[in-house]
């Protein structure tokens, strides 16, 4: 699985160069003069100069005439308009997913929630040569049905819980019977908690030859989503998926949680 590969481009140095200006005034506050940014990235000051001048002319910067410092303007803003939380923490899982396929060898997807279904932002299926699926990103899975959805909702905060069973007791299709059945469900979830993890044999009718273990991946104020490793039923039980997988499993949900978790580098401060 490749997680970037070699171009056959050159990278565009000048545009390196600005976004490296625009990452570090972000994190500064009050702005900086061309001499403090030059310091801080290592840049030629005339280098730095002609780069705040072309991004001054695009709108994302402008030049304080009191004091020669320059600070962000509010179209930077636009630049992470379009920009959602779970295509980061897919982004930043990629990698790590690579990894564990060449451990576990049966494919592994990551999923976060959507409404009411869990959506599949990144997946080892098309580099498995276990896989039974090639064309998974996107796809919804039903939560009551899967691995993943109940490792979710037994592991999200109690309000987000409440509002999602809610939700889903309130339709009349395969995955809402459960949810209408408060004492099923909560005897389900107090199960899935106690042993770390959410499983799916065959239940799902969609999908009634695959099975699956899946594990939450925690954020500081919530769940950012699920880690799942998908198989052939019939290769194995639940118990033995466990056994030989739960761990790795684990460990790659935890590597996410400290990337995903990890604070900003802090810039010094200026004189």
């Amino acid at each position: 699985m490749s997680t970037g590969g070699e171009s056959e481009y050159k990278t565009v140095r000048g545009l390196t160069r600005g976004l490296q200006l625009l990452n570090t005034l972000n994190r500064l506050s009050g702005g900086a003069t061309p001499s403090q940014l030059a310091e801080l990235t290592g840049l030629h000051r005339t280098t730095v100069r002609r780069l705040l001048e072309t991004l001054q002319d695009e709108g994302y910067v402008r030049r304080s005439e009191s004091n020669d410092s320059f600070g962000l303007c509010l179209k930077v803003r636009e630049l992470s308009e379009g920009f959602r939380d779970d295509l980061w923490i897919s982004a930043l899982a990629a990698p790590l997913l690579a990894e564990l396929l060449q451990e576990v060898v049966w494919p592994t997807d990551l999923c976060t929630l959507d409404v009411d279904s869990m959506v599949v932002r990144e997946s080892t299926h098309r580099f498995s040569r276990l896989s039974f699926h090639r064309s998974i990103v996107g796809r919804r899975l039903p939560i009551l049905m899967t691995a993943t959805g109940l490792a979710y909702l037994a592991f999200c905060p109690e309000a987000e819980r409440e509002r999602i069973i809610e939700l889903l007791a309130s339709r009349d299709d395969e995955d809402s019977r459960l949810a209408r059945d408060p004492v099923a469900l909560d005897n389900l979830l107090r199960k899935t908690r106690h042993r770390g993890y959410g499983e799916n044999y065959a239940a799902w009718v969609q999908e009634e030859k695959i099975a699956s273990i899946a594990v939450p991946i925690h954020g500081k104020q919530q769940l950012l989503g699920c880690l799942n490793l998908v198989y052939v039923a019939k290769a194995m039980t639940i118990e033995q998926a466990v056994a030989r997988y739960l761990p790795a499993l684990q460990r790659t949900a935890q590597r996410i949680e400290q990337e995903a978790n990890e604070p900003a580098e802090v810039l010094p401060e200026l004189p």
